[in-house]
């Protein structure tokens, strides 16, 4: 069921950043596809997800990750959910 709800969230973020799904899980430091990956990241641990189970989903698609920056993603979403109104908007609807 995880599974499921993370690969919905992979659509809608790819559609919100106008990115493929591939470019999400490719070793890519643009602003752009971290973004997307962060906030990623950022739905799925306020879906409960826990962090071996989003490091799971993310090697299942071929993007090694350890937990730190999954942590790092998630704390750099919140604080611009918390400074600036359009993420607020996008992530609430993206939940």
């Amino acid at each position: 069921m995880k599974r499921e709800i993370f690969n919905q969230y992979v659509e809608k973020t790819c559609k919100v950043f106008n990115i493929e799904p591939s470019q999400l899980f490719k070793k890519n430091k643009a602003n752009t596809i971290a973004d997307a990956r962060h906030l990623l990241y950022y739905l799925c641990k306020h879906r409960d997800m826990k962090w071996i189970q989003i490091q799971e989903y993310m090697d299942d698609n071929g993007y090694e990750i350890d937990h730190s920056p999954i942590i790092y993603g998630v704390k750099k979403v919140a604080k611009k959910v918390e400074s600036d109104r359009d993420w607020k908007t996008i992530v609430d609807r993206l939940k």
